[in-house]
C-alpha cells in the first residue's frame, strides 16, 4: 500500500528560491471566421520556434497553452512577452487572433484531443460543465518555488486567492463576474474545492488525495477506464482488483484541480486568462503577494478576511465592495514590491495602469448563457 503522507510531504519540499513559472492558456479564432473551430494542426503549423523557449501544447478543444520554463522573476517575463509577441504575429498572418477573455461564448465546445486520458476525463465529468471546462475555458496558471517556508507560502496562496478571483476575472457571463470558475464550482468538489486548512499542510493535502474520488484508473494492459461510482482513492485496491502504486498516486493526483496544488512546487490555478498583453500584470502581482513578506503581510490585512469568499468573488468580482478594497490593496502592496523584486519600470507602469483601470470601475457581469446560472 502506497504511503499517501508520505507522498504528500514529499510535494512540499523543493527548491527554497524564488523562481516563477507561467503557463499561458488562449483560445484561438478564425478571423474570418470567430465562430468555427480551429484545428489544431492549423495552430501548430503557423506558429515559428519562439525565442523565449515557451513550450507549445493545447488543450482539449484547441486553446493554445504556452508554458515558461522556470526562472527569476524578471527574465521569465520578458521571454514569456516576447514568445507571446511571436505567436501573435505569426497567428495574425496566418489569419488567427488569440482571445481576449478566459470563456469561449462563440463556439459550442468541441473536443480536439481524443487521448485515454482526456476520454476518461470526459466520461467522468459529464456535460454540460465537462465539455465547457475542456474546452472552452482558458487560464493563467503560476507557479511558484515552494520557498523555504512552504506552510507559508501555502497559506497565503490560499488567503489571497479571493480577492485575486475578483481582480482578475474576466469571463463575464449569466451573471458571473467569472463563468469559468462558475463552470469549475459544477465540477466534482472533491477535486476541484479548496483544499481544506487545519494548519499542517502535509496532513491537509494527504487528506485531500485520499478523500478525493478516483477519475480513472490504469488497466493490466496500460490502458486507461473511468470510474464512475463514486469511489474515493482509498478505494482504490477494491476498484482496481490490487493495491495502489506510488505511480497510481501521483497519477491520481494530476487529476486533482483545487486552486492551489503542491508539486514540489506551488501551482496557483485559479486566475481567468487575461489578454495577450495583459498576463504579466496578473503574473507580476501574484508573484509579489506571495514572495514578499512585506507585500503579503500587507495585502493580507484586507484579503484574509474575505478569504472564504471564493464563490462570491467568481460571481461578483469587483462589484462585491469588500472584495473591491481587498483588491486595491493587494494591488497597491504589489506596486510597493515590484522594485525591490527587479521589476522594470514597464512592467510595474503596466500593473500601475491596470490597477487604475479595474479598480476604478466595476462592472457588474454581463448575463449571457443560462447553462451557468
Amino acid at each position: 500500500m502506497t504511503d499517501v503522507l508520505a507522498y504528500a510531504r514529499r510535494c512540499f519540499h523543493g527548491a527554497t528560491t524564488d523562481r516563477i513559472g507561467v503557463e499561458l492558456e488562449f483560445p484561438v479564432f478564425d478571423r474570418a471566421a470567430p465562430n468555427r473551430t480551429v484545428p489544431i494542426e492549423r495552430i501548430r503549423a503557423a506558429l515559428p520556434r519562439l525565442p523565449g523557449g515557451s513550450r507549445v501544447t493545447f488543450e482539449p478543444g484547441g486553446q493554445l497553452e504556452l508554458s515558461s520554463p522556470p526562472g527569476p522573476f524578471p527574465g521569465v517575463i520578458a521571454d514569456l512577452t516576447a514568445d507571446v509577441h511571436v505567436a501573435r504575429r505569426a497567428l495574425r498572418e496566418a489569419g488567427l487572433v488569440l482571445g481576449a477573455t478566459a470563456l469561449d461564448l462563440v463556439r459550442p465546445p468541441v473536443r480536439q484531443l481524443h487521448e485515454p486520458r482526456y476520454d476518461a476525463m470526459a466520461a467522468f465529468l459529464g456535460e454540460p460543465y465537462g465539455p465547457l471546462m475542456m474546452c472552452s475555458t482558458a487560464s493563467i496558471q503560476v507557479n511558484l518555488d515552494i520557498g523555504d517556508e512552504p506552510a507559508v507560502r501555502w497559506e497565503r496562496a490560499h488567503l489571497l486567492g479571493p480577492a485575486l478571483v475578483a481582480a482578475f476575472a474576466n469571463s463575464p457571463a449569466a451573471g458571473w463576474a467569472s463563468a469559468r470558475q462558475a463552470i469549475w464550482s459544477h465540477l466534482d468538489p472533491t477535486r476541484t474545492a479548496p483544499v481544506p486548512a487545519s494548519g499542517d499542510p502535509v496532513a491537509d493535502w494527504a487528506r485531500y488525495l485520499s478523500h478525493a474520488r478516483l477519475m480513472m484508473v490504469r488497466t493490466r494492459d496500460g490502458g486507461l477506464v473511468p470510474v464512475l461510482d463514486g469511489s474515493r482513492f482509498r478505494d482504490f485496491a477494491a476498484v482496481a482488483g490490487r493495491p495502489p502504486s506510488g505511480r497510481d498516486l501521483a497519477y491520481h493526483a494530476t487529476t486533482l484541480f483545487p486552486p492551489v496544488r503542491p508539486r514540489g512546487w506551488l501551482e496557483i490555478r485559479y486566475l481567468d486568462a487575461q489578454p495577450p498583453a495583459a498576463w504579466p500584470v496578473c503574473a507580476a502581482v501574484v508573484y509579489a503577494l506571495i514572495t514578499d513578506d512585506r507585500a503579503a503581510a500587507r495585502a493580507l490585512e484586507h484579503a484574509a478576511p474575505v478569504s472564504h469568499r471564493w464563490l462570491d468573488a467568481a460571481r461578483s468580482g469587483l462589484a462585491d465592495p469588500e472584495l473591491h478594497r481587498a483588491a486595491a490593496a493587494c494591488f497597491h502592496a504589489a506596486i510597493d514590491a515590484l522594485p525591490r523584486l527587479g521589476a522594470g519600470r514597464r512592467l510595474i507602469d503596466r500593473v500601475t495602469a491596470f490597477a487604475a483601470a479595474r479598480l476604478d470601475r466595476a462592472p457588474a457581469a454581463a448575463p449571457t448563457e443560462e447553462v451557468l446560472a
